[in-house]
């Protein structure tokens, strides 16, 4: 695997400070949502955990000896709640699931595999879609389940697929 590039700005200090000046600060914000999601789709991360997040390479650069505070760190994923690419899984908002690509976009991605690999008509499990030897190399390669299912019941809703249950498994069945 590549190693994930830094942005310009997390060698800055002052990018790990929240300005006070709104304008600056809402630019600021917007880059380190952008820096969030790129980290997390390079390395293949779903979740994220504020209090462990702190202390992570993300929001804290050793080199510069700078880091972001976990007040800070909320104010970014709150940023990214409201363009719905986290979800946070508890009210205290101390664990989130981080989604680079919407499940209507993911969605789409296994669709065109599928049609591409003249899986309409036919049944995959789950399993199959996401860790399968026909999707090494994907982008959806490696999904995780609750991802993956969000992403198929957009597909169940334009009528593209349907989900199914069968001798304890799930799977889909595309149209």
């Amino acid at each position: 695997m590549a190693q994930f590039e830094w942005p310009w700005q997390y060698e800055f200090p002052p990018f790990f400070t929240l300005q006070p000046n709104l304008e600056t600060q809402k630019k600021q914000v917007t880059a380190w949502c952008d820096l969030v999601l790129a980290y997390h789709k390079h390395h293949k991360i779903y979740t994220l955990d504020v209090k462990e997040a702190v202390s992570s390479p993300i929001f804290n650069n050793s080199k510069i000896q700078r880091k972001l505070s976990e007040e800070e760190v909320t104010k970014i994923l709150d940023a990214l709640s409201a363009k719905g690419n986290i979800e946070w899984s508890d009210k205290t908002k101390t664990r989130c699931m981080v989604m680079w690509r919407t499940p209507a976009e993911w969605g789409d991605l296994i669709y065109k595999w599928a049609i591409k690999h003249g899986m309409k008509n036919t049944v995959c499990t789950l399993y199959e879609i996401a860790n399968g030897n026909d999707t090494k190399g994907e982008e959806f390669s490696g999904l995780e389940d609750w991802l993956l299912s969000r992403a198929l019941k957009t597909l169940q809703r334009q009528q593209k697929a349907e989900l199914i249950s069968f001798d304890g498994n799930e799977g889909v069945k595309f149209f």
